[in-house]
């Protein structure tokens, strides 16, 4: 028993770590497989020859074992199970297992939510772009922007393929047909050459329109405001904690106090 503690601590740490080599590696493959699995997912919705599509399923699930076998793990690591099971994370880990016991209706492409788990790899990025000076900060609010934007707009087109694909294959052929409907609708464009058969299609209709109207200029709100608080950003090097970069009004360094020297700033985009 003595020896078990110790272990389930170092085995949780390096579930979470992004530090060190080995807790890197087990978090670059667990997005890598995130990644890999939801690709297959929109791969096996176009026409594939009979032994890629063989090959893909057997990928596909050998992915959902790693996972299973990652959600037990962080579970048998967990202090208090019951609390690590309620979650944010736990229950997006389970969304992502549920085909491994319920294999009647394919819910693949719900991993995506785990695609959250990149914001704690991108934290670290900071440097310049093309808008201005992005902070470490400033990356990870980007990134939680466009993944949600993206996220809702990747698993509404999974959802609504998986409800309208067996009745109205016509329409709904591929999963690039779905994102075409899932962004005209969220956006309230409705062309109306798309449109579902079913009620539970016509259902997610209404939540894609009312998810759009109330979540996604939210999103894009947030998003321009990062972009003009970045473009202000000037280079003024601090003689204390040499940071890089400041507002352009800035007297003294926001991080350390540090006064400022004296002089034009180099503004990034000259």
């Amino acid at each position: 028993m003595d020896q078990a503690i110790p272990l389930r601590q170092q085995i949780s740490f390096y579930l979470e770590d992004i530090e060190t080599p080995l807790g890197k590696a087990i978090n670059l493959s667990i997005t890598v497989f995130v990644l890999l699995s939801s690709a297959i997912f929109v791969a096996e919705t176009y026409p594939l020859p009979d032994g890629m599509r063989s090959q893909l399923e057997l990928l596909d699930s050998l992915i959902l074992w790693v996972f299973v076998a990652e959600y037990l793990i962080r579970l048998w690591c967990a202090e208090n199970r019951i609390r690590y099971i309620f979650s944010p994370y736990s229950v997006i880990d389970l969304l992502a297992i549920l085909p491994f016991f319920f294999s009647s209706f394919s819910i693949q492409f719900i991993r995506v939510f785990r695609w959250f788990r990149i914001l704690r790899l991108i934290r670290f990025l900071e440097g310049k772009t093309i808008i201005g000076y992005v902070s470490r900060e400033d990356s990870v609010i980007f990134t939680r922007i466009l993944l949600t934007i993206f996220i809702i707009v990747f698993v509404y087109s999974g959802l609504i393929y998986q409800v309208e694909h067996p009745t109205n294959p016509n329409v709904f052929h591929t999963f690039l047909d779905a994102v075409y409907f899932s962004v005209a609708t969220m956006t309230t464009v409705g062309y109306g050459d798309v449109t579902p058969h079913t009620e539970i299609g016509r259902l997610l209709t209404i939540l894609m329109i009312l998810t759009g109207i109330a979540i996604i200029p939210w999103q894009l709100g947030d998003l321009i405001k990062r972009l003009v608080k970045t473009s202000n950003k000037v280079e003024t090097i601090c003689p204390g904690c040499n940071l890089s970069y400041h507002d352009a009004d800035a007297q003294f360094c926001k991080v350390c106090g540090t006064k400022l020297a004296e002089g034009c700033p180099v503004d990034f985009g000259k």
